[in-house]
């Protein structure tokens, strides 16, 4: 176990030699240095959500982001998908800065609705990121039935999300991210709204795609359990404004369940944390 007692801060330059950090090892998925970031307030002081935060997401792992609401758990993930800027630090992806990468196609976001477009089917919904690519019409209709198939939703391709229970259209959502098989996914508490069965079916569909595709994954929760689940590691997160309180490896064999005895321990001790 890794824990800081103050913020964990990685510190670098304005301008540096990234070949100096790949020299270091391999490049992690998502390497996360020194980020701040502020909202400017009417007649007031701006607001620091970020503050010096810094962390990595290993390759073919899955990483938990835990806090508690107003930490930058969500600014946090919208700065590492080029939805926002930050006002300092730096984000690489696969050893890439971010302002250089450009294969936007390898980055999955799985946001906390599931924002289908209703008058589109299951599978029209899924197609949806194929079509900006333009990828042709027979192997994006393929690709899509693929995805819904993986995710269990197999026979319903033609129905509309009007006509979806909420855990499937959640299952249409993760189907739309994974059907341009990103090498990174972006989770920001997307299975918040499930109920418990719902939600641990999600999880399985999540690490099964996870594990078929060796996709790097970092995830933002509030749920203790969850992160127990599903991660390779919990990065702890203190708001006012949001720094790393600390980063602990979860070295636990699956399927993990919640009554298991070292799970449980490993629940317990993340609370205290939390």
């Amino acid at each position: 176990m890794a824990y800081f007692s103050e913020p964990l801060v990685v510190s670098y330059p304005k301008s540096i030699d990234t070949s100096v950090l790949s020299s270091i090892g391999p490049a992690p998925a998502i390497r996360i240095s020194n980020i701040s970031k502020s909202f400017p307030r009417p007649h007031d002081t701006p607001l620091t959500v970020l503050d010096r935060v810094g962390f990595d997401v290993e390759k073919d792992r899955v990483t938990a982001i835990l806090g508690a609401s107003g930490c930058g758990k969500s600014t946090l993930l919208n700065i590492i998908a080029g939805l926002a800027p930050a006002d300092q630090g730096i984000i690489q992806l696969d050893g890439t800065p971010l302002q250089d990468f450009s294969d936007w196609r390898r980055i999955g976001y799985l946001f906390q609705d599931d924002r289908l477009l209703p008058w589109r089917t299951a599978q029209a919904n899924v197609e949806l990121g194929l079509e900006a690519e333009h990828v042709g019409t027979s192997e994006r209709h393929e690709r899509a039935r693929l995805a819904l198939n993986s995710v269990g939703l197999a026979g319903f391709e033609h129905a509309y999300p009007g006509e979806l229970s909420g855990g499937m259209r959640s299952r249409v959502a993760l189907a739309r991210s994974l059907v341009k098989e990103p090498d990174i996914l972006l989770l920001d508490e997307p299975f918040s709204k499930l109920d418990p069965t719902l939600r641990t079916q999600m999880h399985d569909e999540l690490l099964r795609a996870q594990a078929q595709r060796h996709i790097s994954v970092a995830f933002v929760t509030h749920d203790l359990e969850e992160a127990v689940y599903l991660a390779d590691k919990a990065v702890i997160m203190h708001p006012g404004p949001g720094r790393v309180h600390a980063i602990i490896p979860i070295d636990l064999p699956r399927p993990r369940v919640a009554s298991e005895r070292n799970v449980s321990e490993q629940i317990r001790m993340l609370r205290t944390l939390v």
